[in-house]
């Protein structure tokens, strides 16, 4: 029997300001991983069309849910590549706001907790400028090359992010806890 770890990791304790991550795709990565709902394996959903790559480990927060009917997406900044399914604590320092084929897609921007090359990092406003124009750019591209759009549309800081985790949080509790 399989569990599903969308539904049975937790988010963690110290939500929203640190919370446990789910690696899908380990940073530098072209292939897009992504969690089988039902089953709760990693399937490859896709290799990327374009030349680009991960900028960031990219998962998504367990029992969450958004309008887009997945989890909410995480983006996990450390200086070592995570393998997938690797449980990640997260300290969330700020949201990417994009759209993605005419959808909200929100992607929390959160330091690895136990890597002391990032984890002093307490706000979006602390990254080099080049590495938000790299995510910004990675996401704006990644998919043109199958003739979808997406738009990054703003950057926030934690205060926004943390709110965006909690609603997610509460959105799955309706949802899914009857």
């Amino acid at each position: 029997m399989t569990t599903n770890p969308w539904h049975s990791v937790s988010y963690g304790d110290k939500a929203p300001h640190i919370v446990t991550g789910i690696i899908e795709i380990p940073q530098g990565s072209r292939a897009k991983y992504e969690l089988d709902k039902e089953s709760g394996l990693l399937k490859l959903d896709r290799v990327l069309y374009s030349s680009v790559y991960y900028p960031a480990n990219y998962g998504f927060i367990p029992q969450t849910y958004c309008d887009d009917h997945d989890p909410l997406d995480i983006l996990i900044i450390s200086q070592i590549t995570c393998v997938p399914m690797c449980l990640v604590e997260a300290k969330v320092i700020g949201v990417m706001q994009m759209i993605d084929s005419g959808e909200a897609d929100d992607k929390i921007i959160a330091v690895a907790a136990h890597d002391q090359s990032v984890n002093h990092i307490n706000d979006i406003s602390e990254l080099p400028p080049h590495f938000i124009h790299e995510m910004r750019h990675f996401f704006e591209e990644y998919k043109k090359l199958e003739k979808k759009t997406v738009k990054v549309e703003e950057f926030q800081n934690k205060a926004v992010a943390e709110r965006i985790v909690m609603e997610s949080i509460e959105l799955y509790n309706t949802t899914f806890k009857k």
